[in-house]
């Protein structure tokens, strides 16, 4: 009787969370039109995190344009790193990173959906001279969350322009 009751609540409870819009971390709701999508330039980690977002939000990131809901069309990326305060001796105490992209949505046909448009994200981590190996990490962690950031902009941007031009 117990193991049947357990079985009853798992159950009940994957029921529950279905029912609320529960769904994975990074996941996203995409259009029909992005469940595959192709992707014209960007770095190396762009592409990463963009591949990784979409497939966890049962997309992909197609390998060439033909077959492609959506083009998504990259310019100019840049990501730089300056020091916003020394220390006493001259060392970096506080960095600020910036990361810029510009990029164009196209369907499926290269008509443009979305003209080009920037994407810049900022952020600032203090640097702590007596742990210098553990700031080599925050870094790296910061700067896959700006990626991140960027992937959830353009997605959240063409989910508009999708909807928009659905109606």
């Amino acid at each position: 009787m117990c193991v049947l009751t357990k079985k009853a609540v798992i159950f009940i409870m994957a029921l529950l969370l279905s029912a609320c819009g529960y769904h994975l971390r990074g996941a996203l709701d995409l259009p029909v039109g992005m469940k595959n999508v192709y992707m014209d330039g960007g770095s190396t980690p762009l592409r990463e995190q963009f591949k990784r977002t979409l497939r966890s939000s049962a997309g992909r990131l197609a390998n060439s344009p033909e077959g492609a809901g959506m083009i998504i069309r990259i310019f100019g990326e840049d990501f730089n790193r300056r020091a916003l305060s020394l220390s006493s001796r001259g060392k970096a105490e506080e960095f600020e990173l910036f990361y810029r992209l510009e990029y164009e949505l196209l369907d499926s046909g290269k008509s443009v959906l979305a003209n080009r448009q920037p994407v810049e994200i900022r952020r600032d981590y203090f640097n702590d001279q007596q742990d210098v190996m553990a700031k080599e990490g925050e870094e790296a962690v910061i700067r896959n969350e700006m990626y991140q950031q960027a992937v959830r902009a353009i997605v959240d941007r063409a989910r508009v322009v999708l909807e928009a031009n659905a109606k």
